[in-house]
């Protein structure tokens, strides 16, 4: 299986680092071929401008999503978002690993997403979840964050994760037809012991063992939605985006 992990975290030595590199070795021992877009080490630009077009369609406005497809036609993109896409293209599963900040990702992130998910190659023309230019790939999560398990049960302070990662997980990667693989989330990594980081060293190896039969995650797909856009009557709501509430 061919994967490219797309990490976003500063600092060398940090937990993230860690779980980037245990990953990439489990992946390889298992005979897979693993590709890293380390985006601060690059130096990516996260800001989507008329600078990463070398042609207009329109001149006077821009249109940044159009232009997207646009030049995506003309192979006029700039070269560092060629690059990914060619990447995100090859992949069989995508990988997001970030620390979570503000409830999201990081600005790099984001701005990996904007001028990486172009129109014309991931959605538009109506392509969108299971029609979606993803479609037939894997993708999940990879996160960490400072908060305590219980911070993020449905009823905790800052809720439930399923929640939390709807934006990311429905609003991108399922949106963009890939199946969505449950996160693997490390909690309270600042404050925990050593032992504790290392088990969840060792638990991301064994989900990594098992990540071509691990069950996806559930989205509804277009045909459970009439011609309003909302589910069709008789269809009960299975995800938190729709009205389920949250798994505990």
């Amino acid at each position: 299986m061919k994967v490219l992990i797309v990490f976003a975290h500063q600092e060398a030595q940090s937990f993230n680092a860690a779980l980037l590199a245990r990953s990439v070795a489990e992946l390889t021992a298992l005979g897979h071929t693993v590709r890293i877009s380390d985006l601060y080490a690059m130096r990516f630009n996260p800001v989507a401008t008329s600078d990463d077009f070398g042609a207009r369609r329109f001149p006077d406005r821009l249109q940044y999503d159009r232009e997207q497809k646009y030049n995506l036609q003309q192979g006029a993109l700039s070269g560092d978002i060629a690059a990914e896409i060619e990447k995100l293209l090859w992949c069989d599963l995508l990988i997001l690993q970030f620390p979570l900040w503000w409830f999201s990702v990081p600005a790099i992130m984001k701005g990996w997403i904007d001028r990486v998910f172009v129109n014309g190659a991931v959605y538009g023309a109506g392509r969108r979840y299971d029609t979606g230019g993803l479609a037939g790939r894997r993708a999940m999560v990879v996160t960490s964050t400072a908060a305590y398990p219980g911070m993020c049960a449905p009823d905790g302070l800052v809720g439930a994760l399923d929640v939390v990662l709807w934006p990311i997980q429905n609003g991108t990667l399922a949106y963009a037809g890939c199946k969505v693989l449950p996160p693997f989330v490390s909690y309270s990594v600042n404050f925990v012991d050593e032992a504790t980081r290392h088990r969840y060293l060792d638990g991301y190896a064994e989900r990594l063992r098992r990540i071509e039969t691990t069950e996806p995650l559930f989205f509804h797909p277009l045909a459970d939605f009439g011609e309003d856009w909302r589910l069709k009557p008789g269809i009960a709501a299975q995800t938190v985006g729709q009205g389920k509430p949250a798994s505990r």
